[in-house]
């Protein structure tokens, strides 16, 4: 949250992107296909995510691509597979599964609540978790049998999912949040001279990031 609000500062605060910025990252978006595919078809309100109750596995997937194609993008988790490691752990309220996952994947995965809870219900019915209201909430935790089919995973699905991301970006997730960090100190007790120069620190890092997309050969 704290990265969000910082963001948007950024965006109210900073020098006005140019004309030129943003016709190249409109260029980008096309390019490298931001704001198509499956991650479309969720934010319309598939109540199961893109790919059903259970998520997609840990194959290519639509998104891998060979020589010449558009990139490899960070591959999703296997929802079910998940929460059945969550809940082997100790027993756990939904959204409390969302923050664990997003927090053992740096970031990389934050599945929604859209293909959480429908997931837990689906166990739910199957025989695999169980669960209680507890202060308003319902608590899940695994039965038996879920017990069972979790005990035969031989991996962590957050660690495919980080081994599947690659280490540059997990190193880039760091490094956003030690920005902002600086940028939230200087914005704090900075003067108006010194976040100035701030600002323009910012807005040169984000021409030179969309500069290495422009020039590197091997970014289509």
């Amino acid at each position: 949250m704290l990265h969000r609000e910082l963001f948007r500062y950024i965006v109210n605060a900073s020098q006005p992107i140019t004309s030129k910025e943003t016709a190249m990252h409109e260029h980008m978006k096309r390019r490298h296909g931001v704001g198509r595919g499956p991650e479309v078809r969720e934010r319309r309100g598939d109540p199961f995510g893109p790919w059903g109750p259970g998520g997609p596995g840990f194959g290519p997937g639509p998104g891998h691509r060979g020589r010449g194609g558009r990139g490899r993008r960070t591959r999703r988790g296997n929802v079910r597979a998940a929460l059945l490691a969550l809940l082997a752990e100790r027993p756990m309220h939904g959204y409390e599964m969302i923050q664990e996952l997003d927090g053992r994947t740096g970031g990389v995965w934050r599945p929604s609540p859209g293909s959480v809870y429908p997931t837990l219900q689906m166990l739910e019915d199957e025989g695999r978790v169980g669960s209680e209201e507890q202060g308003g909430k319902r608590l899940f935790s695994l039965t038996d049998t879920g017990r069972e089919e979790a005990a035969a995973q031989t991996v962590a699905p957050w660690d495919e999912v980080t081994e599947a991301a690659g280490e540059n970006v997990l190193r880039g997730r760091e490094a956003i949040g030690q920005l902002m960090g600086a940028l939230q100190q200087v914005m704090a007790v900075g003067s108006e001279a010194q976040k100035a120069r701030a600002l323009d620190v910012v807005n040169d890092a984000r021409r030179r990031l969309y500069g290495i997309l422009a020039d590197d050969p091997e970014a289509e």
